[in-house]
């Protein structure tokens, strides 16, 4: 840990002391991105590798000219009619002044402020009175009778053209330098575009070929989508500003259309630091506000739509990052490289993500950095189930069930978080607090989703199920007339049994949560549904049990595999006191022929692993009938498990 940190340290250091030389150099590596697919579209023309690099780079280096050109001829035309506008600029701040000290709540602030001057200790003290003789007391020296100091003013003399042109030469030469610097870099970059390549790829390690291939292809993936898309979302933009701007009628509506797309971008503040001008300007050539209003109103309009809709529609997941990695990179790379940083700061952090996604040992940036949820939808239910927060795990199912069923949702979700829970039970790390707070959490889910109106795959139309000659257990892929093993839901059975299903506990408050879960299903789907809670097939208590009316009874259970034996003589208890009543055995785990041996071994009349099985069971037509039930729902009789 301590080696990590100093080595991260050290890189910091070098980033921020070799920033000079560090900072083209990554300029010219994302604009080498950018160029790559013209020259490639080249080569496949068939032209050459020299000449296609020389032209794409020669083409990039005379549109920026013209677009540099553009701009210092509207900045020039914008500096010649700025004093036009100093008259206005003068008497909008008369009426701002006026307005000011005829408002009542303005005059009291002011009052206040001066007061505060008059009574504040810090307030230099006033000059003492002169000496009473005739002649003036010095000021400065402090002695009696001297003259006054002559005042003296120094004036520069006006510079001359030489030392116009060196002021000039100096403070462009850096910029310049820089500029140079990048195209170099880029041309050089380009020409050796698969000798980098490999020596990155020998560098990464060339032991893992199809790693190290997978994390540049996905790197240079990312960023010439990303930047093909940004800077095609931002052209946009500028044109409809420069296009607004000129119908509003507010000067050099070209030079306003080229900032705002060279600021946009900027993450999130560039849109709003383009807007600033134009806006400032509005208010200096228009007597009134209207055309400020305007063009705040089309900024503000413009940059909505586009960053509300039209950039996540193109966007997606192109960049990989989180919305806080943007804002968080965005500070730092600000910081460490200054304004250059902060535009870099998305590219750079999407190397950084793509990183942490293929090398183990960097794992942690794609946590920190990457969009992907940091928890499963299974960790998120259990952990909100710890901490006893049932408002997110709601909102959490609803945003799934707009996609999918609620059994969906409970097989998917909710049964694997209680097993996570079984786990930790097992282990014996789960207390009674969290006991309590996991079995609030299920009832407030319940009860929330009381409401949902489920569409059920068992509504759908199914063909009517045939009766077979011999009992036989279906979930065998390789019987004689078990259905083929498709993805497709679960079919319907057409009509359903009568009387209501008693959902019993096996063992513990998990499998009691299961049942109510089960039990909700059911009367989702019009079954009635009863439940009972652990230990109510004890010994003591399995008299209480009433099977009047009860179309058949279905246990509930996480932990059956440790406790089989208990299973076997639970069910065989209820068959010595409840009668002949057919009992459907839910083991709730993810593998289903673990299920299929624990049912055999209980002398169940049914099993199932999920609540899509069980839910299926028990839309079965005719209690004791062997029909065809779908291949994932165990089907054994009492005379097939003899």
């Amino acid at each position: 840990m301590l080696a990590t940190l100093v080595l991260a340290a050290l890189v910091l250091a070098a980033l921020y002391i070799g920033r000079d030389v560090f900072i083209p150099i990554a300029i010219a590596i994302l604009i080498s991105f950018v160029l790559s697919p013209p020259i490639l579209l080249l080569r496949r023309w068939g032209l050459a590798r020299v000449p296609s690099v020389l032209t794409v780079v020669f083409a990039a280096l005379v549109i920026a000219f013209v677009v540099s050109a553009v701009l210092t001829r509207q900045v020039s035309e914008l500096a010649v009619d700025l004093p036009k506008y100093q008259l206005t600029i003068n008497a909008k701040i008369d009426r701002v002044r006026d307005a000011a000290a005829d408002n009542a709540l303005f005059a009291k602030v002011s009052t206040a402020l001066k007061s505060f001057g008059e009574i504040n200790p810090r307030r230099p003290t006033a000059p003492s009175a002169p000496a009473p003789s005739g002649k003036p007391k010095n000021q400065l020296t402090g002695e009696q009778g001297s003259e006054r100091p002559i005042p003296v003013e120094v004036h520069e003399p006006a510079p001359g053209p030489f030392a116009i042109a060196q002021t000039i030469a100096g403070t462009a030469f850096s910029p310049l330098e820089t500029i140079f610097i990048v195209i170099i870099f880029v041309v050089f970059i380009l020409l050796q575009r698969e000798d980098l390549r490999n020596r990155f790829i020998r560098l990464a390690g060339s032991r893992d070929l199809q790693r190290t291939t997978m994390a540049m292809n996905d790197a240079a993936g990312r960023l010439s989508r990303f930047f093909l898309v940004q800077t095609l979302v931002n052209s946009c933009f500028g044109i409809i500003i420069a296009v607004g701007l000129y119908l509003i009628g507010l000067p050099s509506p070209i030079l306003w259309g080229i900032a705002a797309f060279l600021l946009r971008f900027v993450p999130y503040i560039g849109a709003f630091i383009a807007a600033g001008f134009p806006i400032a300007l509005a208010a200096a050539i228009d007597p009134g506000w209207g055309i400020a209003l305007e063009t705040v109103a089309l900024f503000l309009i413009v940059e909505f739509i586009i960053g509300q809709a039209v950039e996540p529609w193109l966007y997606g997941h192109q960049t990989g990052i989180s919305p806080i990695a943007v804002v968080v990179s965005a500070t730092f790379w600000t910081w460490l490289w200054g304004p250059v940083g902060l535009v870099l700061s998305t590219p750079l952090t999407v190397c950084l993500v793509v990183l942490g996604r293929h090398v183990e040992r960097l794992a942690f940036l794609d946590i920190i950095f990457g969009d992907a949820p940091p928890l499963t939808a299974v960790e998120t239910f259990y952990q909100r189930m710890l901490a006893g927060d049932a408002s997110e795990v709601v909102d959490q199912a609803e945003g799934y069930l707009k996609t999918h069923s609620l059994v969906d949702y409970y097989d998917n979700v909710a049964l694997k978080a209680l097993l996570m829970a079984q786990a930790d039970l097992r282990r014996g790390v789960l207390d009674e607090l969290r006991h309590k707070r996991i079995m609030e959490t299920i009832g407030e889910v319940i009860e929330d989703l009381s409401d949902h109106s489920e569409d059920s795959p068992l509504k759908a139309q199914t063909p009517k199920p045939t009766a077979l000659a011999e009992p036989r257990d279906i979930s065998s892929p390789t019987a004689p007339g078990a259905l083929p093993d498709t993805k497709e839901p679960s079919p319907t059975l057409p009509q359903m049994r009568e009387g209501p299903v008693l959902c019993i506990a096996g063992r513990s408050f998990l499998d009691e949560a299961a049942a109510s879960l089960f039990a909700q299903l059911l009367e989702k789907h019009g079954m009635e549904a009863k439940v009972e809670p652990a230990g109510a097939l004890t010994a003591g208590r399995i008299s209480r049990l009433s099977a009047e009316g009860v179309r058949l009874v279905c246990l509930s259970y996480f932990d059956a595999e440790s406790s089989t034996a208990g299973a076997r003589f639970a069910i065989r208890r209820m068959r010595r006191y409840l009668g002949p009543i057919e009992i459907l055995a839910g083991f709730w785990q993810d593998e289903s022929k673990q299920g299929r041996e624990l049912c055999a071994e209980t002398k169940a009349d049914s099993c199932a692993t999920t609540f899509k099985q069980a839910l299926a069971f028990c839309g079965q037509e005719g209690v004791g009938d062997e029909i065809e039930v779908p291949r994932e729902a165990t089907n054994l009789s009492t005379k097939s498990v003899a």
